[in-house]
């Protein structure tokens, strides 16, 4: 039986959140991660790309605290909700792409 890796929700890292813990901006940032941590690869960022095109300038840093998730990843969302594919396929993934599997990598003894 396959395993599932455990992810948990990531805690926000931003100044305001570290020193006002119980303010309203504290909470949407925790709701944020909560949504984020339910989603898959594909729409997790899409979500994150969607919230930096609201927040304009300077969002992507400040979703880059909030989330955990990189730069790059949250560029590469914000441009798949601006110019969205026709027909996104079924895998989330590139072929290739991710792990190997544990036959491949190991030797046969």
């Amino acid at each position: 039986m396959k395993k599932k890796a455990v992810r948990c929700v990531h805690k926000c890292t931003c100044a305001r959140c570290i020193t006002h813990p119980y303010s309203t901006v504290a909470k949407e940032h925790r709701a944020i991660n909560r949504v984020i941590h339910l989603l898959d690869e594909r729409n997790r960022r899409r979500f994150v790309g969607m919230m930096a095109i609201q927040w304009g300038h300077g969002g992507v840093q400040r979703l880059r605290e909030v989330t955990g998730l990189g730069r790059n990843t949250i560029v590469r969302g914000r441009e798949e909700v601006e110019h969205p594919r026709k027909a996104p396929g079924r895998r989330i993934r590139r072929p290739g792409g991710g792990r190997k599997r544990v036959e491949k990598n190991s030797r046969a003894f």
